[in-house]
C-alpha cells in the first residue's frame, strides 16, 4: 500500500490527494505503477548523497550517479561534494598508481603510507562535514570542485 508523499500517511492505490493532509499524491501510485520512474536517488536524501560521495573506495561510484542524476541537477551543494569526492578519489589513484611504485623504501617511513593516510583523515572529516550538512571546501579539492560546479 502507497504512503503520502508529504506527511507519510498511507492512501489508497488510486487516491489523488491524501486524506490527512490532502497533499496531490504523484503520478504512478496506483499498484499497477509502482516504481515506475524510479532512479537510484529517488529515495535518498541530498544529505546521505553527499555523504556516499567520500566513502574510500567506492565513493566514486556515488558521485557519478549523484551527478547523472536528473534529482540533483539543480542542488549546487550534493554537487560540489560529488565533485570533491571524484577529485578526492582521483588522489587516492594517483597515490597508489604514480607515488607508490616511485616511494623507496625509506625503512617504515614511506611517503604513499602518509598520503594515504592524509586521504582517509580527508575523508572521514568530509563524512562528518557532510553528515552536518556543511560545505566544507578542502584544499585544492574544493577550490576544483566549485569551478566544476560553476560549470554545470
Amino acid at each position: 500500500m502507497p504512503y503520502c508523499s508529504q506527511c507519510g500517511n498511507q492512501v489508497g492505490p488510486a487516491d489523488a490527494y491524501c486524506g490527512r493532509c490532502g497533499a496531490s499524491q504523484p503520478v504512478g501510485t496506483a499498484a499497477g505503477h509502482a516504481g515506475a520512474g524510479k532512479t537510484p536517488f529517488s529515495d535518498i536524501s541530498p544529505r546521505t548523497a553527499s555523504i556516499l560521495c567520500y566513502i574510500p573506495g567506492i565513493g566514486w561510484v556515488a558521485a557519478i550517479l549523484v551527478l547523472a542524476a536528473e534529482r540533483f541537477r539543480a542542488d549546487r551543494v550534493v554537487r560540489f561534494h560529488a565533485f570533491q569526492g571524484l577529485y578526492l578519489f582521483v588522489a587516492w589513484l594517483i597515490n597508489q598508481w604514480v607515488i607508490e611504485p616511485f616511494s623507496g623504501p625509506f625503512g617504515r617511513f614511506q611517503l604513499h603510507n602518509v598520503i594515504g593516510l592524509i586521504l582517509l583523515i580527508m575523508s572521514i572529516v568530509m563524512i562528518v562535514k557532510a553528515a552536518h550538512e556543511q560545505r566544507y571546501s578542502l584544499p585544492l579539492f574544493g577550490e576544483l570542485a566549485e569551478r566544476s560546479v560553476a560549470e554545470d
